[in-house]
């Protein structure tokens, strides 16, 4: 087998305050910070997991995300709950896609999904929130 000629090396959040969204990050993903470099904080990498990085720009988010991180987790209430008390919260617009859409603190929009199998009907609507109470 031949090694890929393109491999996605790192995930870049663009933030204003880089410190304070790497430091959300690391403790939702249970990562340490392990480098700061110009406008640069880097979270520890992890076999066969691109790197993710925060960089400090100037300009806030405007808009919905085009690329956004999917979680996967066994606990989805308490995930949500964990999120919001390291200053995450829930984004709203999203409910009737069946997704739990979440932000950091800057609002950077990502997916909170069970590691268990869920089915999405031909509109893209999920069902795994059917019935939970979130």
């Amino acid at each position: 087998m031949t090694e890929p000629e393109v491999e996605i090396a790192d995930i870049i959040f663009d933030c204003g305050d880089p410190e304070r969204v790497a430091a959300f990050w690391a403790a939702l993903l249970e990562q340490r910070i392990i480098g700061r470099r110009g406008p640069y904080v880097w979270l520890e990498r992890r076999e066969g997991v691109p790197g993710i990085g925060f960089q400090r720009v100037e300009h806030a988010k405007a808009g919905k995300n085009r690329v956004h991180l999917d979680l996967a987790v066994a606990d989805l209430p308490g995930t949500k709950l964990r999120i919001e008390t390291l200053g995450g919260r829930r984004v709203d617009g999203y409910e009737s896609g069946g997704f739990l859409v979440m932000a950091d603190p800057e609002g950077n929009e990502f997916c909170v999904i069970p590691t268990a199998p869920f089915e999405c009907d031909e509109a893209g609507r999920a069902d795994y929130l059917d019935g939970l109470e979130l």
